[in-house]
């Protein structure tokens, strides 16, 4: 979880106030959240979690491993609110535990018995502040992120090409790291954000899909990034042909294999229906960008017109419901569309319905795990001149700072 490693960025400093000063820095990692440092003074662990009960002294912390685990707060423990993205516990406000709270995340430093522990020290970082943190953080990927997918990697100059997908055509984006650009990779067969490792440049492969957050130049060629999530994933257009709900599966036949696809739904996978007007429309903008590229016009033309088009509509008040801009006055982001699509469940998925899907890739011996699936795509697929275009348009959410999935 992210927020275990903010807890860790803070804790040394933390514990050496509850133990005279001892560095116990030097942590040993266990598995499940547990560390253990060993000083001349005592031998201290730390747990960190989620708290699962309050009674009286005694806190239920469910550790990150599933298990759970006693910690016992006594009258000299030290008790700290720490906010999220704190890297030491300069500004930590001193809290009761009357303040603590089911649901909070925190990391409680002192002694095991019979495997209990007492508390020297307890880490809070309230649940209140990490929503909050949380919806700040959408709200900037949505408002300065970018999404598409990767045509060229040169670690060398920190650049990553990617191919970007609007209602007007498909644009090559620039994107270009800057010092201290956070970069992390999905981790395998996994849709969550929280699961993401750090990475770097060098990792990244053409054809994955790579979603960054920064600012985009005037011009939308070049896009400076401080922070790059990637991940390598199967992008399915089709038709269903099946759905299980024993299994939580979907058969899909997909146009550019020419197979059956099985993928598995999770409770983290993002489901969305477009509905038949909004689709008409992207269809009807993506057949002029087909004939403006045919006739000898530029897709980015078409969608600049657009984009004037819409603008004109917003200033006498009359944009069509569910059109979205990019950022700087752009052409309206089928990533972006997404978010605000109505949800669908697994049950109301038919034979026959078009879909549009991203999974994780799957192995031998398992099946994908759907990310997003997007069903109500029929006019998108009779607009699209080829298969590939449409993977093109295929949907990718991040889970955590953009749109759907844990976070």
């Amino acid at each position: 979880m992210k927020s275990a490693r903010l807890f860790l960025a803070a804790v040394c400093a933390a514990i050496a106030l509850s133990v005279g000063g001892t560095s116990l820095c030097h942590a040993t990692a266990r598995s499940g959240g547990q560390a253990q440092e060993t000083s001349a003074q005592s031998t201290v662990v730390r747990r960190i979690g989620t708290i699962k009960a309050i009674k009286g002294t005694s806190i239920t912390l469910a550790l990150d491993s599933g298990n759970d685990v006693i910690v016992t707060a006594q009258s000299t423990t030290r008790i700290l609110r720490v906010a999220p993205g704190a890297e030491n516990v300069k500004n930590a406000t001193p809290i009761q535990l009357q303040e603590v709270q089911v649901g909070d995340r925190i990391l409680a430093a002192g002694t095991v018995s019979n495997g209990a522990l007492t508390a020297l020290t307890i880490l809070v970082m309230k649940h209140s502040d990490l929503e909050a943190q949380h919806e700040e953080e959408r709200g900037d990927w949505q408002k300065r992120g970018i999404g598409g997918l990767v045509s060229a990697v040169d670690p060398a100059t920190g650049t990553v090409t990617i191919s970007v997908a609007g209602f007007g055509g498909i644009k090559s984006v620039a994107v270009h790291t800057t010092k201290g650009a956070v970069i992390r990779r999905y981790a395998t067969n996994s849709v969550k954000f929280d699961e993401a490792k750090p990475s770097t440049l060098a990792e990244i492969r053409v054809g994955d899909q790579l979603r960054a957050r920064g600012e985009r130049s005037a011009d939308g060629g070049d896009f400076s990034a401080v922070e790059i999530v990637s991940g390598t994933f199967r992008n399915i257009a089709g038709m269903v042909s099946s759905v299980d709900p024993d299994t939580s599966s979907v058969s899909i036949q997909d146009l550019l294999s020419k197979k059956t696809v099985i993928v598995n739904i999770s409770p983290d996978s993002q489901l969305r229906q477009l509905p038949p007007e909004m689709a008409e429309r992207i269809g009807m903008r993506m057949k002029r960008a087909t004939a403006a590229a045919l006739g000898g016009g530029s897709a980015e033309e078409t969608a600049k017109a657009e984009e004037t088009q819409a603008q004109q509509r917003a200033a006498s008040g009359a944009v069509e419901p569910g059109e979205h801009r990019m950022g700087g006055g752009r052409a309206p982001d089928f990533q972006r569309l997404l978010n605000r699509l109505p949800a669908l469940t697994l049950a109301e998925l038919r034979k026959g319905d078009a879909v549009l899907v991203v999974s994780t890739p799957g192995t031998t011996s398992s099946k994908g795990t759907v990310v997003t699936l997007v069903s109500g795509v029929e006019p998108l697929l009779r607009a699209a001149p080829s298969a590939g275009q449409v993977m093109m348009l295929a949907p990718w959410s991040l889970g955590a700072p953009g749109e759907g999935g844990e976070q």
